[in-house]
Parts: C-alpha cells; sequence; structure tokens
C-alpha cells in the first residue's frame, strides 16, 4: 500500500451528511515544511454541489430562526466544549497543513474556542430597542432578523479562527450557513466542523463546500439563495464579491489587505519596539492581515535600533512548526514564496538595501518546504514596491524619517488602512497618531499584529468594505432592523 492510499479523503458536509463532491474528483493537501507529506485529501466540488449545500440551508433556516437565542447558543457551547477536547489535534492538522508553529496553532484554536463561546453568550442579549411612539396608545420597538442563508468564503491564514468569527455570530444571530474554506486549509476547516457535527446542529444549518474559488467562490457570489457574503482574502478577489452580490442585491463583507506600519518614535523602548516588530512582522511567517510591514523609525533612535533588530533577527529559528523552538516555520504554498522572492527581487531593483536574509535557507532539512528567510531592507523609499503592496511574508522595510509628522505622513501613504502602531512614551505623540492614522486597528506601544475577539475589526480605505467582524459589531451584518408599530 503506497503513503498516498493511507491517507484520508474528506468529504463535504451538507444537509447533515459527509458527501463526496459531484465531480468525484479530489486533490492533496500536503505540508508546505515538507512538500512530499499528504495531511489528507479534500473535494474539488462544483456548482451543484454548491446548489445542494445552498437548499440544505434554506431547509433549515425556518426551524433554526425560530430556535431562541439561548438555545442556538447551546449548540455553540457544546462545539466549543467538544473542540477544546480536540485543540491538540487540530493544532497538529493545522501546522501541518498551513505551516505556523504548533504553539501558534494551539493559540489559534484556543481562540476559536473562546470565539464560540462568547457568541454563545449573545444569544441572551438583547436584540432590539422600545422606541417612544407619537401615538400615546401604541408601542414601537426595534427586533433584529437574521439574513437568512450566509456565504462565507476563508483563507488559509488563520483556518480556525476566522471561519469561527464569521460562523459563530452568523449562526447566533439565526442565519444558516455554507462555508467555503480555502484549498490549502480543507483538512482544518472539516476538523472545525466535525466539532460541530457531534454538538449536534440541527441538518442543514452548518454546511462545507470545498474546492476552487473560480468555481465554488464563484457560485457562491452569485447564488440567487445566498443572502449575504463574507470575504476575507485578497483585495482582487474581494472586489469580485462586491461586483456580483451588488448585482443581485446581496448584503456583502470584505476584509482584505493591509500595508501595516510601526512607528518607532526618537523616545521609544527600543528592546520593546524591536520585539513588537518581530513578532508582529515575522511571526506566522508574515502571513497575517494585520502583520507588520513597514518600520518607520526617527533618525535619533534608528541606527541603535536597526542593530538590534538585526540582532534579533538573527536568532529566530526556521524550521517545521511541529518541531521545538522554532519561531517561523514555511511560506503557506508555492504560489506565496514565489510572491516573497518576487519582492524581494523587486526591492532590490528598485534601490533598497538587503541588510538581512532575502533568499533561501541553505539548511538541507529545509530544502522540501517553503521556507524563505527573515528580510530586512533599509533605505526604502515610499513609492517602492514592497512600501507599496501587500507582500504577505516575512520582509520588513525600514524608513527612516526626521519628525513624527513625517513618519504619519509616510505611514498613510498607501491604499490600504488596516492596521498601523507607534511606540513613544509621549503622549502627545500617542494622540497625535491615534487622531491622524487612517486605520480602522490603532495601537500604542504594541504590535500591529492580533485583534481582540470582543472588539470590532476592520479597516479604512482598500482594506475592507467598510462593515466591522467580531464583537457586537459583528451583529450590524448578519442581521437586519425590523422596526415594528402595534396599536391596540
Amino acid at each position: 500500500m503506497t503513503v498516498q492510499e493511507t491517507v484520508k479523503t474528506y468529504k463535504n458536509f451538507i444537509g447533515g451528511k459527509w458527501l463526496s463532491s459531484s465531480t468525484e474528483k479530489v486533490k492533496p493537501s500536503t505540508n508546505p515544511a515538507n512538500k512530499d507529506e499528504i495531511v489528507g485529501y479534500v473535494q474539488i466540488s462544483s456548482e451543484e454541489d454548491v446548489d445542494q449545500a445552498v437548499e440544505a440551508a434554506k431547509l433549515a433556516k425556518k426551524s433554526w430562526r425560530k430556535l431562541t437565542g439561548a438555545a442556538r447558543g447551546n449548540y455553540l457551547y457544546k462545539a466549543a466544549n467538544i473542540m477544546e477536547s480536540r485543540l491538540d489535534e487540530i493544532a497538529e492538522t493545522m501546522t501541518r497543513e498551513m505551516g505556523k508553529t504548533f504553539p501558534e496553532a494551539k493559540g489559534e484554536t484556543a481562540r476559536g474556542i473562546a470565539i464560540l463561546r462568547y457568541y454563545a453568550g449573545e444569544g441572551m442579549r438583547k436584540t432590539g430597542d422600545v422606541i417612544p411612539a407619537t401615538d400615546s396608545k401604541a408601542l414601537m420597538y426595534t427586533d433584529r432578523v437574521p439574513l437568512g442563508v450566509v456565504g462565507l468564503i476563508t483563507p488559509w491564514n488563520f483556518p480556525v479562527a476566522i471561519p469561527i468569527w464569521k460562523m459563530a455570530p452568523a449562526l447566533i444571530y439565526g442565519n444558516t450557513v455554507v462555508i467555503k474554506p480555502a484549498e490549502d486549509t480543507a483538512v482544518t476547516a472539516v476538523k472545525v466542523i466535525e466539532c460541530m457535527e457531534e454538538a449536534g446542529f440541527p441538518a442543514g444549518v452548518v454546511n462545507l463546500v470545498t474546492g476552487r474559488g473560480s468555481v465554488v467562490g464563484n457560485r457562491m457570489i452569485h447564488h440567487p439563495d445566498i443572502n449575504g457574503i463574507s470575504f476575507t482574502g485578497s483585495n482582487q478577489t474581494g472586489k469580485l464579491v462586491a461586483e456580483g452580490a451588488i448585482a443581485r442585491g446581496a448584503k456583502y463583507q470584505l476584509e482584505m489587505g493591509g500595508k501595516n506600519p510601526i512607528i518607532i518614535a526618537d523616545d521609544a523602548d527600543v528592546d520593546a519596539a524591536v520585539e513588537a516588530t518581530i513578532s508582529g512582522g515575522l511571526s506566522s511567517t508574515g502571513q497575517k492581515c494585520t502583520a507588520t510591514s513597514r518600520v518607520i523609525v526617527q533618525e535619533g533612535i534608528y541606527e541603535r535600533f536597526k542593530e538590534r533588530l538585526i540582532a534579533r533577527t538573527k536568532e529566530l529559528t526556521l524550521g517545521d512548526g511541529m518541531k521545538e523552538n522554532v519561531y517561523m516555520g514555511p511560506s503557506a504554498n508555492e504560489g506565496q514564496l514565489n510572491t516573497v522572492l518576487s519582492y524581494i527581487e523587486k526591492g532590490k531593483a528598485e534601490g533598497a538595501t538587503l541588510v538581512l536574509g532575502g533568499n533561501r535557507p541553505k539548511d538541507p532539512e529545509l530544502q522540501n518546504g517553503y521556507f524563505v528567510e527573515p528580510t530586512i531592507f533599509e533605505n526604502v523609499k515610499s513609492d517602492m514596491a514592497i512600501a507599496q503592496e501587500e507582500i504577505f511574508g516575512p520582509v520588513l522595510a525600514l524608513i527612516k524619517v526626521d519628525t513624527i509628522q513625517k513618519a504619519l505622513e509616510l505611514a498613510n501613504d498607501v491604499s490600504f488602512g488596516l492596521s498601523a502602531s507607534i511606540f513613544t512614551k509621549n503622549i502627545e505623540n500617542a494622540f497625535e497618531f491615534i487622531d491622524e492614522i487612517d486605520a480602522g486597528l490603532v495601537r500604542v506601544n504594541f504590535e500591529t499584529a492580533g485583534v481582540e475577539l470582543q472588539a470590532p475589526f476592520g479597516g479604512m480605505k482598500d482594506s475592507s468594505s467598510g462593515s466591522r467582524e467580531q464583537g457586537e459589531a459583528a451583529k450590524e451584518f448578519f442581521t437586519s432592523i425590523k422596526t415594528v408599530f402595534v396599536k391596540p
């Protein structure tokens, strides 16, 4: 028996059943740290499979909506408990399939569990307000009602947290869902859905279809019975989602790219700023939409900061995320690796100075994975590609400035506006930054990456369609307001 024959094949989850796709075709999901290792086989689905999933969600939506919020919350609580019992298994699958280190994967899985519990509690919160009516004998109030069937299209960089932070609010507010996870992390997504199946969600409430975005995702975008689309991914695909949704009058939500700056003021704590830059820019191999990409440093502290940053970055260990003491795993796939390498070449061609990294590692143990060295450029100008375009890899661009005002000007000089940070002990600098920065997530003396599950998350400019995810803000997308006027 070959290695491939011993690997499990994972199916779509439609109407409460695990089903093979109508194409009867599967594809391997491989380990980016060792491309010869197959994590599992996943379905290559067709439009027909999407239609079947949407029909199942339609049939389930009325009875699911009629449950109380508390009853729906109980399903989320059960799923959270089951996921907690399988935390290590899910995290290991994530590491093997996506490449992030096992501790990072465990942290993300724990976050997914916390999100489920948070939204389970939302089922007991109010859904409307009483409003004074001009008629003294009348009662006027608002209520929130679900959209109906919601389509969720999720990326590979957070294969547990992002699907859950979309599914959990969609479900608690009474919607049924069809989710299309990224192909590169479809096995991890299946593990999450298995927890929801075990929790006893009614058939059709949660449906999963794996496959290509050009087929599965495109059908979801244009399906007449999907009432809302929540998407996280590239700007290019996000525009297609918006165009398709607008054309048929569906609600849509987009979370896309970032080119996130960290400003280091002359009075900053250098060691803290260096650690935040490394954590924000190089953990998860820089594959976060909130990852630090541009490091804007005042000239008075520049050399000291640069030397410390280079020294600390040299201490980082690359390798298989399942091994101990590994800080940075591989790029998630070959395409992403090639994108990172191409931007490194662009940086050199445009005149930036490569001061560290920039190559595939020479370690023989890393040759069969999609590894790239953590990379630092200096003498970067704001109009260079590495200062303007999202790389989604472990590449830091150092930009020297003389004043905080210039730093703010350059920080805003991109089309994105997702997250931004400043390190300073000067409260005036901090509040000027908070006031002037064009970003949805603003941090002082903390890294750019990472979000709080109970707080609204989203960007400005090309980073978002303007709506917010997570926290109580999620209800704004997943529900509509109904105003009721009752006169005896």
